[in-house]
C-alpha cells in the first residue's frame, strides 16, 4: 500500500531521495543533474525582498550551475506565490548592485494535488495538467531568443491530458494514484525513479516516527477542513440573516446561500 504524496512528510521523504529527485528532474525538465545535498524548508539569509519565503525541497547541482526547487501544494494560490518564489530564486543570485550576471539557471517545479479553482482573466477556467513558464524574450514575430534557461513548471494530475509526455505522465500517475488508489496503483515500475519512490512511500517502509508524523499531519488537515466548512456555513447564515431582514422569501434565500428551506425557516423563527 502506498502512502499519500499529498502528505508533506511523505512527499519530502520521497523527493529528497537522490535517485527519485534526479529521475523526476530528468523526466520533467529533460536535464540530467548531479546533486550533493537536497535541502528541505530552505531559507535564504539575508532575505530576498520583503518576504521570508521557504522552499519545500531545494538543491543545487554539483557544478553550481543549476538550482532546482520542488514545491508541493494541496490548495490554490492563484500562482502569485509560485511566481514570487521563481523570481526570488533568480533575484537571490545578485549578491551586489554591481553584479547582474545570473550564474545559475533556476528551475521551479510545483506539484498541485487539488483541482484548480482559478480562471484566466477572460473567465475561462484553467484545466491544464502541465503549465510552463520560460523567461526568454521574443521578437514581434514570435521568435524566441534563448538568453535564459530559467523555467517554471506547474503539474496538476487532476486535469489529465492525452498530450502529456510519457515521462511526465509516469510521475503524475504516481502522485494521483498514491492519493486516490493507494492499495492498487497501476504505475510504470520500469522507470527507476518511480520504482524507488514506490519503495520509499510504501507503508511498510515507514518508520514508526514517520507514521506518527504523517498521521498527525492528516489529522491537522481534517481539522482545518472542518473549520473551513464551519466558517463557510456561518457565512451562509449571515447572508441569510441579511436577506431575511431585506424581505427576501425562503426560496430565493435558499438559492443564494444553498441552505435548506428548513434551515432558513428555523432562522426566521429565531429572529421572531
Amino acid at each position: 500500500m502506498l502512502c499519500n504524496l499529498d502528505n508533506e512528510i511523505i512527499f519530502k521523504k520521497a523527493f529528497t531521495n537522490k535517485t527519485v529527485f534526479k529521475a523526476f528532474v530528468r523526466d520533467v525538465l529533460g536535464i540530467e543533474v548531479e546533486v550533493d545535498t537536497i535541502e528541505t524548508e530552505k531559507r535564504f539569509a539575508p532575505r530576498v525582498g520583503y518576504v521570508d519565503f521557504q522552499l519545500d525541497i531545494f538543491a543545487e547541482t554539483t557544478d553550481k550551475r543549476v538550482c532546482i526547487e520542488i514545491q508541493r501544494v494541496e490548495y490554490d494560490h492563484h500562482f502569485d506565490r509560485f511566481l514570487h518564489y521563481f523570481l526570488m530564486l533568480i533575484a537571490e543570485q545578485q549578491k551586489s548592485s554591481k553584479e547582474y550576471t545570473l550564474e545559475r539557471t533556476v528551475y521551479v517545479i510545483v506539484v498541485l494535488t487539488a483541482p484548480y479553482k482559478i480562471s484566466e482573466k477572460n473567465g475561462k477556467p484553467i484545466l491544464d495538467e502541465v503549465l510552463l513558464l520560460k523567461l526568454n524574450p521574443q521578437t514581434l514575430l514570435g521568435e524566441v531568443r534563448e538568453l535564459y534557461g530559467h523555467q517554471f513548471v506547474c503539474l496538476n494530475p487532476n486535469h489529465p491530458n492525452t498530450e502529456t509526455p510519457k515521462p511526465i505522465r509516469d510521475w503524475l500517475d504516481l502522485i494521483y494514484q498514491s492519493i486516490h488508489s493507494p492499495e492498487r496503483p497501476v504505475l510504470n515500475l520500469q522507470n527507476e525513479g518511480i520504482k524507488k519512490a514506490v519503495e520509499i512511500i510504501s507503508f511498510e517502509n515507514l518508520t514508526p516516527e514517520e507514521r506518527a508524523q504523517s498521521k498527525n499531519q492528516e489529522a491537522a488537515k481534517i481539522t482545518l477542513a472542518k473549520n473551513d466548512h464551519y466558517s463557510k456555513r456561518e457565512e451562509k447564515f449571515e447572508v441569510a440573516k441579511i436577506a431575511i431582514q431585506k424581505g427576501f422569501d425562503n426560496v430565493i434565500i435558499s438559492e443564494l446561500t444553498r441552505l435548506t428551506i428548513e434551515e432558513i425557516g428555523q432562522l426566521r423563527k429565531d429572529f421572531e
